[in-house]
């Protein structure tokens, strides 16, 4: 099969897809991302609005909780498996951590707020309303077959990642360790220049 047919067949079955999934006609899965979508939006809204810092982890493990439930809507698992293990598991954990770690206030704290809210909403507001610009005006005309075979599992997502973006992905490799080593220089030298506990600092009398 050419190129040409085979775009043809692709175009074909993205308009009968269209076609027969409409607007006025949502599916039992489109309905039920669209609610956990809500709950997800309900959850971050809150996360970045209360004044307790351990509610405010808490929150985020159902805002991400609910993204990874919507990566599995779309027959995405692979991703959706990471969002859990990484995000979820790993990020929130180490956010916990750090705030039993650094004794950080367990009710409310008027430290959680800042002065600059409505500057932070203006920009929260503009980034959301360019991402849905740039994501409905790529995706437009592309539909996912939710009764077909999974098109974000493992295997497929493994071969299109080290055969069509095998290169950024070192890339982005040698830069998280460029990162890595950037934070270990800067540790070292943190330390070499902190005085020793008992020396005479230099504003003190001699």
């Amino acid at each position: 099969m050419s190129l040409a047919a085979a775009a043809a067949t692709a175009h074909a079955s993205t308009t009968t897809a269209a076609e027969a999934h409409g607007f006025l006609s949502p599916t039992g899965v489109e309905i039920t991302f669209l609610l956990v979508g809500l709950v997800t939006f309900g959850a971050a809204l809150v996360t970045v609005t209360t004044r307790q810092l351990v509610h405010a982890a808490l929150w985020l493990v159902v805002a991400l909780g609910g993204l990874a439930v919507e990566y599995l809507l779309l027959t995405a698992e692979f991703i959706a498996w990471v969002q859990v293990l990484i995000y979820v598991g790993s990020v929130v954990v180490l956010l916990l951590f750090g705030l039993m770690l650094t004794r950080a206030p367990i009710g409310r704290s008027p430290d959680a707020d800042s002065g600059n809210r409505w500057a932070a909403l203006t920009v929260a507001v503009v980034a959301a309303a360019t991402l849905i610009w740039v994501v409905v005006d790529a995706f437009r005309t592309t539909w996912i077959d939710l009764d077909g075979p999974a098109a974000g599992s493992t295997r497929t997502t493994g071969e299109s990642l080290f055969q069509n973006w095998v290169l950024p992905f070192e890339a982005l490799s040698v830069l998280l360790l460029a990162a890595l080593v950037g934070a270990i220089v800067l540790s070292r030298k943190a330390k070499e220049t902190a005085p020793e506990p008992g020396a005479p600092s230099e504003k003190e009398p001699r």
